[in-house]
């Protein structure tokens, strides 16, 4: 909301005194771009409950001395020569109105929150110290909105705000809708608090850490503070953040796109015939498996087998009598796999990610295999990091399904664009070396 109100701001500023020769889509078109990649660099917009007002000035200061060289660089681009009076005026003007709307919803949110609306329930693992030090900020502070219910902890406190032990919480904190979690650092020992961070991934509960001291400090936290109170939360994932799916969604799209026009046009017919001289049956395989969130779609491939009545309940085999001859060479060099280009194309898959599994499958590993779930929440790919890493094809034994969840967890939690071209070099080089299981 806030995001379009800017961006209708400039464009108010713009029609009511830009000389109207710049009041077109191209000039528009390259101004709003322009704010918005800035705003994203300088996280203008990552404003919270908690930010003070010195950091709302520094936003706005560095995201308008930004925007201004990208505002005048169009003129000098497009409109070299050429002096336009207004400039100034415009920048100035756009200046003044974000900023003040910036204030006005910034205080708005606050007063909105000190009247007991937009709040966050909060809970602390730890002792009474960091408990009392923490309702005390609260309390101080109504204008965060946050609700602190109290503490758990083993040991038994005589107050008011002891709400049981650490055993106890989970329960307690489902039922009581808590949207966030404290720690004390200095009263839990590493496997509770690792038992408690477990808890709060799974449950979507967002986790934040009193740091006992800089000793503490990971790379994989941020540093905060609420008033004089350091706080420490874990960094937001890749796929947490909008931009990470709009750019593999980008490369999707080019990627398969490519595929099917210059690879699949030609290749598709050619190996029909090949399949049909074969085998008889239909030249596409279609099975339904667990997408995004455990979305249903139907996967395709290329048919390897001939026709059974168990293709949706035994995945193939090393030397499996289903498999023809042809269906053989298609699954040794993961030709069978290309149709699934399509599955890219119209959004169901990526071209990286976890490789899904039969449904079968799946229901039988989410009750054996811990955190099996998370591959889940990416879209499911037709190579992945488990897959160059030698986990694919068929499932031997437990250590095989183990490694390729561990794998797909850390490509799912250490995603870059970079990571996903390396995985699709490393397929291209394992398919014409020929090394890779059966699948």
């Amino acid at each position: 909301m806030v995001i379009t109100l800017d961006l209708f701001l400039i464009i108010a500023v713009v029609y009511f005194i830009s000389d109207k020769e710049y009041l077109n889509f191209s000039f528009l078109s390259f101004i709003l771009l322009f704010w918005i990649l800035i705003s994203y660099y300088t996280k203008f917009y990552n404003v919270y409950r908690y930010t003070h007002v010195s950091r709302l000035v520094t936003l706005l200061l560095s995201q308008f001395f930004v925007f201004s060289l990208a505002y005048l660089s169009y003129f000098t681009i497009f409109k070299e020569g050429k002096i336009i009076s207004n400039q100034l005026l415009i920048i100035t003007t756009i200046f003044s109105f974000v900023s003040f709307f910036k204030f006005l919803i910034f205080y708005l949110l606050k007063k909105y929150r000190q009247d007991g609306k937009n709040y966050r329930n909060v809970v602390l693992y730890g002792e009474f110290k960091a408990a009392k030090k923490l309702e005390h900020l609260f309390n101080r502070k109504n204008d965060l909105g946050y609700r602190f219910f109290g503490f758990f902890s083993d040991k038994v406190f005589a107050s008011s705000k002891y709400l049981g032990n650490i055993e106890s919480s989970f329960t307690y904190l489902l039922s009581n809708d808590i949207d966030e979690m404290y720690c004390d650092a200095t009263s839990l020992s590493e496997k509770v608090f690792s038992k408690i961070r477990n808890f709060a991934e799974k449950n979507a509960i967002d986790l934040r850490v009193l740091p006992e001291n800089k000793a503490i400090y990971s790379k994989n936290y941020v540093l905060e503070y609420f008033g004089t109170i350091p706080i420490l939360k874990p960094k937001s994932l890749p796929f947490e953040r909008i931009e990470t799916h709009v750019l593999k969604r980008i490369f999707d799209i080019f990627f398969s796109s490519f595929v099917c026009v210059f690879l699949l046009s030609w290749l598709v017919p050619l190996i029909w015939i090949i399949i049909r001289i074969d085998s008889e049956g239909t030249l596409f395989f279609k099975q339904k498996r667990d997408g995004l969130n455990g979305k249903q779609f139907y996967c395709y491939k290329f048919r390897s087998m001939k026709k059974n009545g168990n293709s949706d309940l035994i995945s193939a085999t090393k030397n499996d009598k289903r498999i023809t001859k042809v269906g053989a060479f298609l699954r040794k060099t993961s030709l069978d796999e290309l149709p699934q280009f399509f599955n890219v194309f119209l959004g169901d898959m990526s071209v990286v990610g976890p490789r899904p599994h039969i449904n079968v499958q799946t229901k039988k590993y989410t009750k054996e295999v811990e955190n099996y779930l998370i591959r889940h929440s990416v879209k499911p790919g037709i190579t992945g990091l488990a897959q160059i890493s030698g986990y694919r094809g068929e499932i031997i034994k437990k250590s095989d399904i183990d490694n390729r969840v561990r794998l797909d967890i850390f490509y799912i939690e250490n995603w870059s664009f970079f990571l996903d071209i390396k995985i699709i070099a490393q397929t291209i080089i394992n398919v014409f070396k020929n090394e890779e299981k059966a699948y």
